[in-house]
């Protein structure tokens, strides 16, 4: 069998995707390792209609809403490579064969690289979080510590304080200039420049000079990364952006392969779920209206970015 779309992907993104195209009666096979980004975390905010909901609760009930669908095939399993071109794709999969396609959409999400302190990788999604939007309010006010990890740190503390009192816990990762000290200061924040020795408990900063600094929990700029090495293998062009690396796309989610698509996580940020599905429902009209219009499909220039 011969899929229009094969979606490479099968979180919040891709389903979002793949349901546009079987409601427009597309044969779509999806293909899914089940690592979605937000499985450390207990339950997701911020998504409407969702909002407090276990993520994995809101990905199973999509799931079963895509599978009713008689163009749907869901398939479990680790995409190993894609050849071809547009209309010919051939993925290859550990375990399942190969299967062909006429459009590939990569919805593959990142990979989160943790700063190296003893005890956050532990805390990840618990105690531990990036996005304010996601997790702030549930702090309830309190105080707030910003574990620093690159410039985004800066940023990330200036705006998080709307949902605590926040200090900035440099950890000799973060360069702050007279401008953004000024700044910070100017935002409430407390800056603290001793480096951090661990994270205990729910999220008790031990420092290395001894000190105990409890908080309500925790953020941190994480830099992301692509979750597989599939667009690179294929030829599709990466760019770099201030949280990390990512899929270069247009604004039709073409990537600078002839056929190749791309959306969520991998291909845009900021990220949270809401905006992954919207950039997924998205990305699969366009790949529809690329079926049905083939002279559309010229991929975005390896170099430069059309949004």
């Amino acid at each position: 069998m011969r899929y229009d779309v094969i979606v490479i992907g099968g979180s919040y993104a891709g389903m979002a995707a793949a349901l546009q195209l079987v409601r427009a009666r597309r044969a779509v096979l999806v293909i899914d390792a089940g690592e979605r980004r937000n499985r450390f975390t207990s339950h997701s905010h911020g998504f409407l209609g969702q909002d407090g909901v276990p993520p994995g609760e809101i990905a199973a009930n999509a799931r079963r809403q895509l599978e009713a669908y008689s163009t749907l095939t869901w398939l479990e399993g680790r995409v190993e490579g894609v050849t071809g071109q547009a209309d010919g794709f051939t993925v290859t999969t550990s375990g399942s064969g190969s299967h062909r396609g006429r459009r590939i959409l990569l919805a593959t999400g990142v990979a989160d690289q943790l700063p190296a302190v003893d005890g956050l990788a532990e805390r990840w999604g618990k105690s531990v979080f990036h996005c304010p939007y996601c997790h702030g309010y549930e702090l309830g006010q309190g105080g707030i510590g910003i574990v620093g990890a690159s410039p985004m740190s800066i940023h990330q503390a200036e705006l998080l304080t709307d949902w605590g009192s926040v200090t900035l816990l440099a950890n000799r990762a973060v360069d702050l200039s007279q401008e953004a000290r000024s700044a910070l200061e100017r935002r409430g924040v407390t800056i603290e420049e001793v480096p951090i020795d661990r994270i205990e408990e729910h999220a008790d900063v031990v420092m290395a000079d001894g000190r105990l600094l409890r908080f309500a929990g925790l953020f941190t700029a994480t830099r992301t990364t692509p979750s597989s090495s599939l667009a690179e293998a294929m030829g599709c062009a990466l760019e770099e952006t201030p949280m990390g690396s990512q899929v270069r796309t247009d604004a039709e989610s073409k990537t600078s392969v002839t056929g190749v698509f791309a959306c969520g996580d991998v291909a845009r940020a900021p990220h949270s779920v809401s905006l992954a599905v919207g950039n997924g429902a998205m990305a699969g009209a366009q790949i529809h209206r690329s079926l049905l219009w083939p002279e559309t499909i010229a991929p975005v220039q390896a170099e430069g970015r059309a949004r």
